[in-house]
């Protein structure tokens, strides 16, 4: 009996997530961020080539299975780069992708089991001047990106994933064997990595960056934060430790986490940690105006704010109602 199994990372572009002078092309129309992908992931092929993504790890071993014993196994899918699309004006530029050999180590066998770990990646083709860190000092060439994943296949059918690292950009999505959005990198650190990004110092380097992930968002968070990307919300960033908001304090404005991860503490014990795309401060606009509880960055953080009288009322109510429900099992 063939048993298969499957992790796919796509990476993308968010709003507002390429810092200093490198914003400009963003800026004036040259290039785009990307919309978020969708929660199932039908084709990555057609992603890509509908420039909605910028690369694809895809993760496809199986094993085959006698009377309960692994007799045989292998590796599947590979990696997928898009090329980066610009404008000047009318006139359209397209530059093609370099993608890096997919790095596949030796399964791992254990007894009924095999863990299967890829690596792939590459670098956009697009010239990026650019000072680095390590001589010379600087580049011409666009930064590397990659992620590495894993998938353990079991005799009995079950199995998981792992995202084991990736690059500090763009920011990666993780779809499980069933296609559907499964968790999120939860920080992405533009700066550092158009400094150091290089093969070097990566995988085809022999250094990896392992990658701090996060959950994923509800349904209603979800909607919600198109709604609060389409109010044109100020952007607040934080160092890590600083304090969002502060239990107890009055508050009037409604939060996305944009970037990082946030621990939410209540009478000053850590109750849960959130990612990208969490929907925060709802409890003290509907319950009467002050903070129930801490938010503090445990990352560098981006947050989106707006007033929350921009968002429906009853979502409002109904996202405080789901969290009250989550909390009390």
């Amino acid at each position: 009996m063939r048993i298969e199994s499957s992790v796919i990372s796509v990476s993308w572009i968010p709003r507002e997530a390429v810092e200093g002078y490198t914003r400009l092309p963003w800026n004036l129309g040259i290039t785009h961020y990307d919309q978020p992908p969708p929660d199932v992931l039908d084709d990555v092929h057609s992603l890509l080539a509908s420039d909605a993504a910028r690369f694809a790890n895809e993760l496809r071993p199986w094993i085959e299975v006698e009377d309960g014993r692994v007799t045989g196994y292998g590796y599947g899918g590979g990696g997928h780069i898009g090329a980066t699309n610009m404008k000047l004006g009318s006139v359209p530029f397209r530059f093609p992708a370099i993608p890096f050999p997919v790095l596949r180590s030796d399964p791992e066998i254990g007894d009924g089991w095999v863990r299967f770990t890829q690596t792939a990646g590459g670098r956009p083709g697009m010239p990026a001047p650019r000072r680095v860190h390590d001589r010379p000092y600087v580049r011409v060439i666009g930064p590397t990106v990659w992620s590495t994943l894993a998938v353990t296949i079991r005799a009995d059918g079950t199995s998981d994933y792992e995202v084991i690292g990736a690059s500090t950009f763009p920011r990666h999505w993780i779809y499980d064997q069933t296609g559907r959005l499964a968790a999120k990198t939860g920080l992405i650190d533009f700066k550092h990595w158009y400094a150091t990004a290089s093969p070097e110092h990566s995988p085809w380097g022999g250094e990896e960056s392992p990658a701090i992930v996060a959950q994923v968002e509800s349904a209603l968070e979800h909607q919600l934060s198109v709604l609060i990307i389409d109010a044109d919300p100020v952007f607040r960033k934080l160092r890590a430790d600083q304090a969002l908001v502060e239990q107890g304090a009055p508050g009037d404005e409604l939060f996305l986490l944009f970037d990082g991860i946030l621990a939410v503490e209540i009478d000053g014990r850590v109750v849960a940690e959130v990612g990208p795309g969490a929907v925060l401060g709802e409890m003290a606009l509907v319950g009467g105006g002050r903070r129930t509880a801490t938010l503090r960055a445990r990352t560098p953080c981006r947050v989106a704010v707006i007033p929350g009288d921009r968002i429906d009322r009853k979502s409002l109510e109904e996202l405080a109602r789901g969290r009250t429900v989550d909390a009390s099992e």
